[in-house]
Parts: C-alpha cells; sequence; structure tokens
C-alpha cells in the first residue's frame, strides 16, 4: 500500500495562487463596499444592513453546538463542507452581529479549510472595523472567527481520515 507524505498532500504553488487569489478577491469587494465610508456611524449602518439583508438560518441548525459563545446576542454558525471547501451559515437575533457575521462569513465561505485557519481577519482592521467596535462586539467577532476555525480544523481533520 502507498502512502503519500504531508508534503505530498499539500496543495501546489499553483493551487496555493488560486486559493488566495479568491480569498483576495472577496477582501477587496469588501474593502470597495465599505470605501464610501467617512465615520463610524455609516460603517455601523453598513453592517447593520449586511445583517438585516443575510438569509436566514434552517430552523434545523439552530441548535445548541451551532451557538458561538461569546457574542453579546444569540448567534448560531452553521458550517459544511463541499469539494473540500467549507461554506458557512450564520444568523443572530442582533442586526449587528449578523452584519458581523457576514462580515466573516463573505471572506471565509467558499474557501478551503487551510485558507480559514491561516490567515485571519486582518482586512477588518484594515477597514478600521474593529477599533470602531464595542468592546462586547469585539469579541463577538472575534468569538465567530475563532469558531470558523474550530469547524474549519474538524473539516480538515474529518477530511483527512
Amino acid at each position: 500500500m502507498t502512502t503519500l507524505s504531508p508534503r505530498s498532500q499539500q496543495p501546489g504553488t499553483e493551487e496555493k495562487k488560486f486559493m488566495l487569489d479568491s480569498f483576495n478577491k472577496k477582501q477587496t469587494i469588501l474593502r470597495n463596499f465599505f470605501s464610501d465610508c467617512c465615520d463610524k456611524e455609516s460603517k455601523y449602518n453598513k453592517i447593520i444592513e449586511m445583517g438585516r439583508n443575510s438569509p436566514r438560518l434552517s430552523p434545523e441548525h439552530k441548535i445548541e453546538e451551532n451557538i458561538v459563545h461569546g457574542c453579546q446576542s444569540i448567534m448560531y454558525l452553521h458550517s459544511f463542507c463541499n469539494d473540500e471547501k467549507i461554506y458557512f451559515e450564520a444568523e443572530s437575533d442582533a442586526l449587528i452581529s449578523s452584519g458581523l457575521a457576514v462580515l466573516l462569513i463573505t471572506v471565509y465561505t467558499g474557501e478551503s479549510p487551510e485558507i480559514v485557519l491561516k490567515y485571519p481577519p486582518i482586512y477588518l482592521e484594515e477597514l478600521d472595523l474593529i477599533a470602531n467596535l464595542t468592546p462586547n462586539r469585539a469579541n463577538g467577532i472575534y468569538s465567530i472567527y475563532l469558531k470558523m476555525k474550530q469547524e474549519a480544523l474538524r473539516a480538515l481533520v474529518k477530511h483527512k481520515k
């Protein structure tokens, strides 16, 4: 029986470039979306609008294991894999929290679990979104990202079995 070394299982340079291209393009889309915001209030309004327009989570995914602990409001985060990519869906009882989840989901959904694990959401700081959040909201967005990383790790371990 032939086994593959960990090195041979890693994506090649071209595949990594393609994976990062997708990730970077989504960040650029978000940067452009916020480019006309000149103050804290306009950024908050856009985040709330994102939350208002986000799709609702199916009731069967609103279960205890999908709750994001550390959020100020009740937040559910569901993930699933398809073709070695991980996808995320979320819903919260607060529009601002839903919008914050959308900021992460927009960039990380449809990416490989490795991308989720290796590349933190630095773009949020570049957009000056974290600095404008209350400490509880900032903790919430970090909790959402932590749960996304946990789900990505779970998917990666499951895939390698």
